[in-house]
């Protein structure tokens, strides 16, 4: 977990995921992969599935975002972000990849909480 914090801590100082050389990037879709699989096997019961909004709004809170500082971030508007996070709009194949280019999100983690 520690390795990924780094690479998230230098993503913050280099003003975006997306400014990660692509080994940086590989590596952290590597370990993130392997967390998430970690915690599918060992620590998720079950029934339990996230959902888009909690991993939304737990990635926000990791990064000290607010909603609107996020919708700036990813080139949309507030309200949008709002609608999706309380479940009123669904998300569109840009949002998506924006959570996944932004926030660094896996893509198979956001699948699975569609």
């Amino acid at each position: 977990m520690k390795m990924i914090e780094k690479f998230i801590q230098k993503a913050t100082e280099l003003g975006g995921f997306h400014m990660l050389s692509q080994e940086d990037d590989d590596q952290l879709h590597q370990l993130s992969t392997l967390a998430n699989d970690y915690e599918k096997k060992h620590l998720l019961p079950g029934s339990f599935t996230l959902s888009l909004n909690m991993l939304i709004q737990k990635r926000l809170e990791e990064l000290k975002l607010n909603q609107a500082s996020f919708a700036e971030l990813i080139n949309t508007s507030e309200s949008k972000v709002s609608k999706i996070i309380t479940g009123k709009q669904e998300p569109d194949i840009q949002f998506l990849k924006a959570i996944h280019n932004k926030l660094g999100i896996d893509g198979n983690v956001l699948l699975d909480a569609l």
